[in-house]
């Protein structure tokens, strides 16, 4: 391996801050080692190593190499790569290509898993063919635009080459930029978005580390990619994993302290073993000023107190990035929000999705010294005066919003995020559960404890099977990077969006058991006088959740696996409308098979086990425990 003394001074630099955060942070084991093995994945490797390099300005013209060079190194199947500026004029990068690969020679029909920049969107479908994962698409919705116009994927892509073969891209770290993945039928390109950030003279950038994984099971995959961004990114840990109640799914904004006083009393008479109350959006005035009473809530100083005098802990639902525009905070402080060409506070309708409510949106700037002071104060407040340390943060997205002008000129909008984000946590301590909600993704890595990873739940089986798959897909995620939260777990039909689904059996339990697969957060969203015997038993059921997210070996995501060493547990889904299907699974081990849901026992299996004639919209889940002699 060639390398010159420039970046070897560069990689020893970051390998001794990477190794200082981690003895001062968390204890990773010891460094990967991976190997392309299969045919297709070395060829492509040779391909992709082989392929240019390509640096673009702002106006998307391609800049000379006399001018700028990019050197990629590799060490085995990791790539650490830097662009330098050659030349005697600054230069405004709009994207940095590592590689650019016009002929990728897979078939178009092959299979793909790639994350979105923000948390409502994931890549599915085919090379030759995009399938939108959830319904807020980076590009239709956040307006984020594709990569020269081609389906692209943040962060990772993952290739179902065959059904014993993946090959995975990506980039184990986000500090200043974000790594994407474009691709059709054809092209594969990796870029870095540089956002016409200016390189002067000289200057040489650092990007995100880059690597190609290969493996029998995609969930192996991305268990190895998350254990290489968490050499990077060291993840924070808070024990154990959450489980509680919303008032979300129940109220939406129209929450009082009256109500959550009336579900306080039947919880603690029915699920004492509950942790959290977790109060959502609507006891604030508005949007952005979080310390300002709200006669139309009531005393959340009194509904935090009440909730602890019960015996919980109280969560409560902030959104720290955003303000609307009659709020306090933006007309006393216009100066503290991401601008404009004009300078003045950008209307993030203008350059994204401008609001669920009460928009247009406006983005506080992480990069300026009194919003990071605003931030810290805000969350330390909450919880050494309120007593409050668990925050569910919302709205994370617009911390990271594109197409406006910080307070330090330079910054991109990924270290503004992550700027604001490590304010945040100057306010909070190793014991506070922080939950980042509609937040984008990478740049979120070390900067929360747990991560929402579907939109929000509805109670109907579209809507099961929708969040089932964005979960499902993500749940690799969880009790490596963070906990993952799957949204709430819904067991009744009473919904403040009057959605009156018709929902089987089947549908509830085939929801009760995706959540059970993320192995996250475990949160009731129904009103607690509409739980009875059968949906406590359900509810119980889940309040022990794995912590960890069970392994699939494809996007078919039909049968996966959590191995706890002498407990196993095996998920079956039948994501079919209209078909029965048979499902089988390799065991682990000679086992005791019990059904969790009803205790049914099934019997000593040693080799495989098959749930036959698995009927349409259902789901088994299969606990195996060690035989006893």
């Amino acid at each position: 391996m060639k390398v010159n003394k420039k970046n070897s001074l560069g990689s020893a630099l970051l390998s001794a801050a990477v190794l200082f955060c981690v003895s001062g942070c968390a204890k990773l084991g010891p460094e990967p080692e991976s190997k392309v093995t299969s045919e297709q994945g070395q060829r492509f490797l040779a391909v992709l190593q082989a392929s240019n390099w390509v640096v673009e300005d702002v106006q998307g013209q391609v800049i000379a190499p006399d001018q700028i060079q990019v050197e990629r190194v590799w060490d085995g199947t990791r790539c650490r790569a830097s662009v330098t500026n050659m030349g005697d004029t600054p230069l405004r990068l709009k994207s940095v290509v590592l590689f650019e690969v016009a002929e990728h020679g897979f078939s178009p029909d092959t299979p793909i898993y790639g994350e979105g920049f923000q948390m409502l969107y994931q890549n599915g479908g085919t090379l030759g063919q995009r399938e939108d994962i959830g319904n807020n698409s980076d590009v239709k919705h956040y307006k984020i635009p594709d990569f020269r116009g081609l389906p692209t994927a943040y962060g990772v892509l993952n290739l179902n080459l065959t059904d014993t073969d993946n090959l995975l891209l990506g980039f184990a770290a986000c500090e200043r930029f974000i790594g994407r993945i474009s691709f059709d039928a054809q092209q594969l390109l990796i870029s870095m978005d540089t956002e016409g950030l200016v390189l002067q003279p000289g200057e040489r950038w650092s990007l995100e580390e880059f690597v190609v994984l290969s493996g029998e099971r995609q969930g192996d995959l991305f268990n190895e990619l998350a254990q290489r961004i968490n050499r990077n990114h060291p993840p924070r840990k808070v024990s154990p994993v959450a489980t509680g109640w919303c008032s979300w799914y129940c109220y939406r904004m129209d929450v009082t302290d009256e109500i959550i006083r009336d579900n306080l009393d039947i919880f603690k008479e029915q699920v004492p073993e509950l942790k959290f109350i977790q109060l959502d959006d609507g006891y604030q005035p508005f949007f952005g000023d979080w310390f300002d009473p709200n006669p139309e809530y009531g005393d959340v100083k009194q509904t935090i107190a009440d909730i602890r005098a019960k015996g919980f802990e109280p969560a409560i639902w902030v959104a720290p990035f955003i303000a609307q525009k009659d709020s306090r905070v933006l007309r006393e402080h216009p100066d503290w929000f991401v601008k404009n060409a004009h300078g003045e506070p950008l209307d993030s309708s203008t350059v994204s999705f401008g609001g669920w409510r009460y928009g247009p949106w406006y983005a506080l700037d992480g990069t300026h010294p009194e919003v990071q002071q605003h931030f810290e104060n805000i969350f330390r407040t909450m919880r050494e005066e309120w007593g409050v340390n668990y925050f569910k943060l919302d709205a994370n997205y617009w911390g990271a919003l594109q197409g406006g002008r910080h307070y330090q000129p330079n910054a991109s909008r990924i270290e503004a995020y992550r700027q604001g984000m490590a304010a945040v946590l100057r306010g909070c301590d190793d014991e506070t559960v922080v939950l980042g909600c509609n937040a984008p993704i990478w740049p979120s890595f070390g900067l929360v404890t747990a991560m929402r990873t579907s939109g929000d739940i509805r109670r109907a089986w579209w809507s099961f099977k929708s969040l089932a798959r964005q979960n499902l897909s993500r749940c690799w995620q969880n009790g490596t990077l963070w906990d993952s939260d799957p949204d709430c777990i819904v067991l009744t039909t009473d919904s403040p969006w009057n959605i009156k689904g018709d929902v089987t059996d089947n549908e509830w339990l085939f929801h009760a058991t995706s959540i059970h697969a993320v192995g996250g957060f475990i949160l009731s969203g129904d009103k607690a006088e509409h739980l009875h015997a059968k949906e406590l038993g359900i509810l119980k059921k889940l309040l022990n959740p794995t912590g960890q997210g069970a392994r699939f070996t494809n996007t078919k995501l039909e049968t996966g696996i959590t191995d706890l060493g002498d407990t196993q547990y095996y998920y079956f889904f039948n994501w079919s409308d209209t078909e029965t299907v048979d499902l089988s699974v390799s065991l682990v081990q000679l086992a005791e098979l019990t059904d969790f849901w009803t205790d049914e026992t099934l019997g000593r299996h040693e080799t495989s086990y098959t749930v036959q004639q698995l009927s349409p919209r259902s789901a088994r889940l299969i606990v195996a425990r060690p035989v006893e002699d």
